[in-house]
């Protein structure tokens, strides 16, 4: 079992993190810890994939991309118009390089805790879940529905959380990545497979 040194990572953290993001952070630890409770997934691995999920996420979008192009990181058309997104596929780099953190599917949920994708293992949508349900979120809607699902079904609640927020981004179409629709329509399919509609 992979020992973490956790208010090591933290206190280091805390270094690259303004206080409101660090609040955040410590609040999807410790929801991807309970999700990994209710859904019997190793605990420590769920925490370092929370803990560690927005580590790049104050680094200025310009520098952003600067960084995608030094370590050699894919960046698609649409990152390069929403560099925002990069935090993600950033987040999942210096989790390697700099928290020495080899476990690919936790740099993988880190990858993906942004965007989704279809398939995703159970640690990518305890993250991805984790991230939108954490205690200081009040402005999505349905989230105390969606709280509550996130304990029973996590690939229900991903249908929920991808459909609210698709929903969310249609107001603003461009601002939509093809992966997230992907995402979608996969958990969508699964959704109504289960429902006996296909």
């Amino acid at each position: 079992m992979a020992q973490y040194d956790f208010p090591k990572i933290q206190k280091k953290l805390s270094k690259y993190l303004d206080e409101d993001r660090m609040t955040h952070t410590m609040g999807v630890m410790y929801t991807c810890a309970a999700l990994a409770m209710a859904h019997g997934y190793d605990l420590e691995d769920a925490q370092a994939a929370g803990l560690l999920h927005d580590s790049a996420k104050c680094i200025p979008n310009k520098k952003k991309l600067k960084m995608c192009e030094e370590h050699k990181i894919p960046v698609t058309e649409f990152e390069k118009t929403h560099p925002f997104l990069l935090h993600a596929k950033l987040g999942a780099y210096i989790a390697r390089d700099k928290y020495d953190i080899t476990d690919e599917e936790i740099l993988t949920s880190i990858t993906y805790h942004t965007t989704g994708r279809p398939g995703m293992s159970i640690l990518e949508k305890i993250v991805y879940i984790a991230d939108y349900i954490e205690p200081m979120r009040d402005k999505a809607p349905n989230l105390s529905r969606i709280r509550k699902l996130a304990f029973e079904d996590l690939d229900e609640c991903m249908y929920e959380i991808l459909k609210d927020t698709l929903a969310y981004l249609d107001e603003n179409p461009k601002d939509c990545d093809s992966t997230t629709k992907d995402a979608f329509l996969f958990y969508k399919d699964l959704h109504m497979e289960r429902k006996g509609n296909k």
